[in-house]
C-alpha cells in the first residue's frame, strides 16, 4: 500500500514532463537572405575585439532600440552565456546609403573560441530576422587587422577583385605583412550522392606561387585573380584573401557562363559550348531550347540560375567561388533552403516539397587554413533521385524557380 501514493506521485511527474513544449529549434535559413543578411567582421584590439556589423537594411538600426548581443555555447544551445547590449548605439553607427554599419568593443576576457555570437536590433521580445551570427573561430579572435578599401571603408568581404585597391588596417602592428599567392586549380563540388571514396584524393598541401611584403595603410591591388593568404609577419594570425575577375560575384563572361552548368550538363555538352564559334550565343541556346523556345521562359530561367550563382558567391566563397562548393551546389541547383539547423559541427538543410515530402541535407564542419568556417556534405546514394528530379526540371523549364532571396 505504501508504494501507491509514489506510484501516483511518478506518474504525475511524467505526465507533467511529457506535456510540456519540446525546446524550439532555431532555425537560420534567413542567414542565406541576401536581402537581410548581417555581415560582420572583427579586428583584435589587446585585450578587445572590435566588431564591424553591417545591417543592409539600416531602418532597423536606431530609433531608439538597442542593439542586443548574447554568446551561446553553441548554435542550438537554448540558453545563452551572457547578453548585454550595446548602449548610444548612434553614436557607434554609421549610414553607408540604406545600409548602416554600426562599430564597437567587446572585452576579449568575456569571449571564447568556439562559442557563437549573435547582435539582433530591437527590444527583447522582437524576432525580426535581421539578426547576425557569428562563430568564434581562433582565427576571427586572433586577427589584428581588416580589409579597407581605398577610402578606409571596412570592405566586409573576403574577395578583392583583380587590380583594385585595398588596404590592410591594423592595430598594434609595426611589422610587415606578407601575402602569399597559392595554386588554386580548384574543382566544382561532386553530386550529392557521388562516393567521395572514388575520386582521387585532393592534394593536402597547396604550392606557393608568389609572395610580396608590404607595409600596413599602403594601398595595393593585385594583379592575378587566385588564392591568398594574408599573415602579419611571417608566423602571425593568417587570412584568405580570394582574388576574382572584375565583375565577381557575377558571371559575364562565356567561360564563366559555361562553368557552372557542370550541375546539369555532361562533359560532353559542355565542351560543344565551349568549342562553339560563339559559346556566348551557344548558352543562351542551351536555355532556349530548355524553355522549349520560348524566349522569356529561357530569360526567367538565366535570371534564376544565374542570380543563384551570384548569390552563392557572396554567401559561400572561401578557398574558391562559392557556386563551386557544397553549400553553394545545392544552393543553385535546388534553391535556398526552407530551413536549416545547426550545431556545432553540422549544419542541415530541410527543403519541403509537396510532391516528395522533406528532403534532409547533412553539411560537416571540415574548418581549414584558407576555410575557417568550411562545410562538406554527407554524399549518400539516396539522395540521386531527387538531385536527377532537380537537374531534369531545369533542363525542361519545369523548375519551381525560387529566386535568391
Amino acid at each position: 500500500m505504501t508504494k501507491r501514493p509514489f506510484l501516483l506521485l511518478l506518474c504525475f511527474w511524467v505526465c507533467l514532463i511529457a506535456s510540456r513544449p519540446a525546446a524550439s529549434r532555431r532555425d537560420f535559413a534567413g542567414q542565406y537572405s541576401l536581402a537581410r543578411r548581417v555581415v560582420v567582421d572583427t579586428r583584435r584590439e589587446a585585450d578587445s575585439l572590435r566588431l564591424y556589423v553591417r545591417f543592409p537594411n539600416g531602418s532597423v538600426v536606431g530609433s531608439g532600440q538597442p542593439l542586443r548581443m548574447a554568446v551561446w555555447p553553441s548554435y542550438d544551445a537554448q540558453q545563452p552565456v551572457w547578453q548585454d547590449s550595446v548602449s548610444q548605439l548612434t553614436k557607434h553607427t554609421k549610414r553607408v546609403g540604406t545600409a548602416a554599419l554600426v562599430e564597437f568593443c567587446v572585452p576579449m576576457a568575456r569571449l571564447r573560441a568556439g562559442q557563437v555570437l549573435s547582435l539582433q536590433p530591437g527590444p527583447n521580445a522582437a524576432d525580426t530576422g535581421d539578426e547576425a551570427w557569428l562563430l568564434l573561430t581562433v582565427e576571427r579572435l586572433a586577427r589584428p587587422f581588416i580589409l579597407v578599401d581605398s577610402m578606409g571603408a571596412p570592405l566586409m568581404r573576403r574577395y578583392v577583385h583583380a587590380s583594385e585597391p585595398f588596404e590592410v588596417s591594423t592595430f598594434g602592428l609595426d611589422q610587415p605583412l606578407l601575402l602569399r599567392r597559392y595554386a588554386s586549380n580548384f574543382t566544382a563540388a561532386l553530386p550529392p550522392m557521388t562516393n567521395p571514396a572514388a575520386q582521387p584524393p585532393a592534394p593536402r598541401t597547396l604550392g606557393v606561387q608568389d609572395s610580396i611584403i608590404f607595409q600596413a595603410g599602403q594601398l595595393v591591388a593585385l594583379q592575378r585573380a587566385g588564392l591568398y593568404l594574408l599573415n602579419s609577419g611571417s608566423s602571425g594570425p593568417a587570412s584568405s584573401l580570394l582574388v576574382e575577375e572584375n565583375n565577381f560575384p557575377e558571371l559575364t563572361t562565356a567561360a564563366d557562363l559555361i562553368q557552372p552548368l557542370i550541375y546539369l550538363t555532361s562533359s560532353v555538352e559542355r565542351k560543344k559550348l565551349y568549342d562553339a564559334p560563339s559559346p556566348k550565343k551557344a548558352v543562351d541556346q542551351f536555355w532556349l531550347n530548355a524553355a522549349n523556345r520560348q524566349q522569356a521562359g529561357a530569360r526567367q530561367l538565366i535570371r534564376t540560375y544565374y542570380g543563384r550563382v551570384a548569390a552563392a558567391n557572396q554567401l559561400f566563397s572561401a578557398y574558391k567561388a562559392g557556386w563551386m562548393t557544397d553549400r553553394g551546389m545545392l544552393y543553385v541547383v535546388m534553391g535556398p533552403p526552407d530551413a536549416v539547423y545547426r550545431t556545432a559541427s553540422e549544419e542541415r538543410w530541410i527543403y519541403r516539397q509537396p510532391d516528395v515530402g522533406n528532403s534532409t541535407y547533412v553539411f560537416r564542419a571540415k574548418p581549414s587554413t584558407f576555410a575557417p568556417e568550411h562545410y562538406e556534405l554527407v554524399r549518400r546514394p539516396e539522395h540521386e533521385m531527387l538531385w536527377y528530379a532537380a537537374v531534369e526540371q531545369w533542363r525542361k523549364a519545369l523548375t519551381n524557380a525560387r529566386p535568391a532571396r
